[in-house]
């Protein structure tokens, strides 16, 4: 048979297996490595809650989807073209995520009586059982060659059969073209300074991964994915979710010339952001591993009063600790960014699954009438510039601000065009200025007549010493319990937060014309699958929005424009509830899902069809 180079648009590949398996590990090589290449990608972690489920059991399967093209790559994909499946249960598991012309690669060595009965299979052929057997099946004893490749290393077994996802990841670069140079430098900077002895081993596996792939009949054509045509110039780089936020809060920083201070307490799927940020110590910016949520938050409203960027990370059970110390800082109108990255709750839920169900959380979690700004991040590369904004926001309109990410934003990773800080603009809090006449004293409430914004005083500074706490003040900053001050002080933090619209992008119609019979509407990490899934039916039109209090200012105008709103969210219908209450106007009609897993953009294809 003639071997054949066949050139794709885009692939998609699923690595999975028990979490001892690397999978995270190959998956994120292989697109860092289609990254350099200059491919698009988008990527998709997946993986169980349980630390150490069962060896061998569905529970404990985690898998690592990775969409790589040569343009319009803005989701994960559906389904994939290649299911890399390293035991029974990880086909068991997957399987269902197979394109009719899929290719399977197992390691027929885990395929065992005991493996099979873990994973719950009935037959003794899980392919024909999972109705899969048509598929293109590249049965291969991968952790006996992984062995054999090793024998001569000088390791023992286990040490060997850590080796299997290089050995797996080779095969994977010959099926797809993928250059090998990349994983070299990585497993040498990995390994250089503890264990240099494993650089040699993992090497050796993915070479000869590759060179079997090469040499067996089963893979009778390879494929090519030519990078990206249309990129601006510049210099990429492949970036999760969670480090572009640390990124863009650092940024801020930087613009603002204040250090940042992030107070945090470890928590799924947001830890990263604190471990990230406490890399970068020679930026200036501060962290501390709190004791709890309660006092991560408080020692950054703390921060905030010092006069630093007051920084706190969270995800959905993190932010009702946080609730009560939110109100302080929205009292106390002190800029502090609270940054929360979804997860399925209630509760604990679903640690490691993926949602948008924090919204009303964001929008309405505090006691007393209590508004702050809330953004929402739309893609992985996206929350650099969200938690600049939300940064800016914070210390331009002295208010804490609630950025919301999501677990599929966070760690999953797309490439980013690494900007140049001269393209963002000066940030500039509002600090007193100057010495105060003799006699005269500081009013620290009192308000810019244009943003209501109240001036930002450091302690130490001499003259303009104040209080500062839970309990209403006047503009002089005296603590009082008048009714009418009351009233006053409410309804100006209030409208403070509402003038923030004044400086927000206007709302843009992404895809599809200015008016007609359909906008379908999204928020958050539904931007790529939304804004695919609109192309696709063709006729319809688009809007996402990024800042969800205030809305943009022209949001009414927009809408107006269509005889039917179609608001698509991971939820049970938050963001349609927020916007019935704030524009009761229009009609909206929902589609929502709340399954732990982001959209498909067949499905929301097709809602979108029912709907025209």
């Amino acid at each position: 048979m003639q071997h054949k180079v066949i050139d794709l648009k885009d692939v998609v590949i699923r690595f999975a297996g028990d979490s001892g398996d690397g999978m995270q590990l190959t998956g994120s090589l292989f697109a860092d490595m289609s990254a350099i290449y200059g491919n698009e990608l988008s990527t998709f972690p997946d993986y169980p809650a349980e630390i150490r489920a069962p060896h061998g059991t569905v529970s404990g399967v985690s898998g690592f989807q990775v969409h790589v093209g040569s343009e319009g790559v803005e989701t994960p994909g559906d389904f994939c073209d290649l299911l890399v499946a390293m035991n029974p249960a990880a086909l068991k598991s997957n399987a269902k995520w197979c394109k009719p012309t899929a290719m399977i690669l197992v390691d027929s060595d885990a395929f065992d009586q005991k493996g099979m009965a873990k994973a719950g299979f009935v037959t003794d052929d899980p392919f024909t059982e999972l109705k899969v057997e048509d598929r293109a099946l590249l049965i291969a004893p991968i952790t006996t060659l992984t062995l054999e490749s090793l024998k001569d290393s000088g390791l023992d077994q286990k040490a060997m059969l850590k080796c299997k996802n290089m050995f797996t990841l080779g095969v994977a670069c010959y099926i797809y073209s993928r250059p090998l140079e990349y994983i070299y430098m990585y497993l040498e900077k990995k390994f250089a300074k503890k264990h240099p002895e494993l650089i040699a081993p993992n090497k050796k596996a993915l070479n000869d991964g590759y060179n079997y792939a090469a040499n067996i009949q089963a893979i009778p054509n390879t494929y090519t994915i030519a990078p990206a045509k249309n990129k601006k110039p510049g210099t990429y780089r492949n970036i999760t979710g969670n480090q572009a936020t640390a990124w863009g809060l650092l940024a801020a920083s930087e613009k603002s010339g204040l250090p940042l201070f992030c107070g945090s307490y470890p928590i799924t799927p947001a830890t990263a952001i604190l471990e990230e940020l406490a890399i970068h110590k020679s930026l200036g910016a501060k962290t501390l591993q709190a004791e709890d949520e309660i006092a991560g938050i408080c020692t950054a409203i703390g921060a905030s009063y010092a006069g630093n960027l007051g920084v706190t990370t969270t995800s959905g059970p993190g932010l009702s600790l946080k609730t009560e110390a939110l109100g302080l800082a929205v009292m106390a109108e002190l800029p502090l960014v609270v940054v929360d990255v979804q997860r399925g709750g209630p509760s604990t839920g679903l640690p490691t699954k993926t949602e948008q169900s924090d919204l009303n959380q964001a929008l309405y979690g505090r006691n007393g009438e209590c508004p702050m700004p809330v953004i929402a991040a739309h893609s992985p590369s996206n929350c650099f510039n969200a938690a600049f904004m939300a940064a800016k926001i914070a210390l331009e309109h002295m208010t804490p601000v609630m950025l919301l990410s999501e677990g599929f934003l966070g760690n999953g990773s797309e490439p980013w065009l690494i900007p140049s800080m001269s393209d963002y603009p000066e940030i500039k809090p509002p600090f007193v200025k100057g010495a105060l006449a003799e006699g005269e004293r500081f009013h620290p409430f009192e308000r810019d007549p244009e943003t209501l914004v109240p001036k930002w005083a450091i302690p130490g500074q001499k003259g303009f010493e104040h209080r500062v706490g839970g309990l209403e003040k006047t503009h002089e900053g005296v603590l009082s319990t008048d009714p009418e001050n009351h009233e006053t002080m409410v309804r100006e933090r209030a409208e403070k937060v509402a003038r923030i619209a004044r400086d927000l992008p206007k709302l843009e119609v992404l895809r599809g014309p200015e008016k007609g019979k359909l906008l379908v509407v999204g928020w958050g990490g539904t931007y790529g699958h939304l804004l695919n899934a609109v192309e696709e039916v063709g006729n319809v039109s688009y809007v996402h929005f990024d800042y969800i209090n205030p809305l943009p200012s022209n949001t009414a105008e927009v809408f107006a424009g269509f005889e039917k709103i179609l608001v698509c969210e991971l939820n049970t219908g938050q963001f349609v509830g927020y916007l019935r209450a704030m524009l009761p106007q229009f009609d909206y009609l929902q589609y929502n899902k709340i399954q732990g897993q982001p959209f498909l953009v067949g499905e929301l294809v097709d809602a979108i069809k029912k709907e025209i």
